[in-house]
This record gives C-alpha cells, structure tokens and sequence, in this order.
C-alpha cells in the first residue's frame, strides 16, 4: 500500500509538473500564434528556442498558426473556401513586423501555407520546404495520432525554415535539429514524448480503479 500511494503521488507530481509547463508555454512563447491544441509541449519548446535564436541572430521572426478547423463548411464551393483562407491568411500577417515568415496549417480543409514579407522570398522556396518537410508527416494522419503528427511536422518545416534563413548569412544554428529534420527522426521523438504522458494517463486511471 505505500508503495501505491508513493506512485499515486509522484505520478500526480508528474501531471502538476507538466500542466503549469504547458501553461507556462501558452503564456511566453510569441512563435505560435494559434492555440495549442495541435502542438506537443516540447514541439513548441523547441520551436521557442529555434525562433528566439533566429530572431537575435537574423532579426527575422518566424510564426506557427495552426488550426484544425478554420471554421470553414466543409462542403462550401473550393473557390469560396480559398477566397476565406486567403482572408483568414491576410488578417494573420496584418499587424506583423517585418521581415516574418508564417507556417500556417488547417488540418479539416486540408491546407498548408508559407507566408512571408517580400524579403525573404528569394531565399525561402515554399513548395520545397511544405512539400519535403511538413506535408509527408501529414500524409497518413490519423486522430489517434493527431497531436504526435502535426507536432512533428510543424516542427520539421520550423526548423528548416530557420535553416535556410541561417545558411543564407553563413551562420550555423546552435538550435538546429540538423539531420534530425528529416521526417524519420524528428517524428520518432515527438511520438515517443507523446507515448510517454499518454503511459502516465493510462497508469494513473488505473491506479485510482484499484482504488476505487
């Protein structure tokens, strides 16, 4: 019995840690400009460091905003669906100091984006860095993987984007991922985080079943 009730208390240690975490990161990182329903904690603590080093060094701000639903009808005509993203898209950008680049994703009208100020579009190819980095980990998304998925691709196409801007001025990343941002790397880690507190959830319920 005590040693159950020793676990019971650092597995609630463990969940107390880790939601004043995640608040802590809604609260100070200015990189993801959407809620975080769809990112990994550690995601966006990576995408933290990698756009706050970006920032100091290059003075270029690189953005997140990601939504499952961009409160679009499913069924609506494509043109009017395009004509509403690219609305939603322009209201994003208006108020941001440039030079930005936005990552930004729908997962329900299936749409992903790179959005930048006019000086960077010479160094930042959109097709390249959303079709090798982010779309692949998207391809084969399902709900029960939703999260450890569109954290890891996010996270792919972040850190590449800060990449190339760095390579750009010769200067190498103390943040970056490097071959890791590859999608086989990247998305092994973020599923493993997500396996881990998904372990503790299920552990917990089942200690307080034996409770109970």
């Amino acid at each position: 019995m005590r040693v159950e009730l020793f676990l019971k208390k650092r597995v609630f240690a463990l969940f107390f840690l880790f939601f004043a975490q995640i608040l802590s990161a809604n609260q100070t990182n200015p990189y993801i400009l959407s809620d975080y329903s769809l990112i990994d904690l550690r995601a966006a603590d990576k995408i933290y460091e990698i756009g706050s080093e970006v920032k100091t060094k290059l003075g270029v701000d690189i953005y997140v905003y990601a939504k499952e639903n961009y409160d679009i009808s499913m069924d609506v005509d494509p043109k009017i669906k395009f004509e509403k993203i690219k609305e939603i898209e322009d209201n994003i950008i208006k108020e941001l100091k440039k030079p930005f680049v936005v990552l930004t994703m729908s997962l329900d009208q299936t749409h992903v984006n790179l959005l930048m100020s006019d000086d960077l579009k010479t160094i930042l190819n959109k097709n390249e860095i959303l079709n090798g980095y982010v779309v692949p980990l998207l391809a084969s998304f399902d709900k029960n993987s939703l999260i450890a998925k569109t954290s890891a691709a996010l996270l792919n196409g972040y850190a590449e984007i800060g990449d190339r801007l760095a390579d750009a001025k010769g200067i190498e990343l103390d943040s970056s991922i490097g071959s890791g941002g590859k999608t086989a790397g990247t998305i092994w880690k973020v599923v493993m985080y997500f396996l881990v507190f998904g372990g503790i959830i299920v552990y917990t319920y089942a200690i307080m079943k034996r409770r109970k």
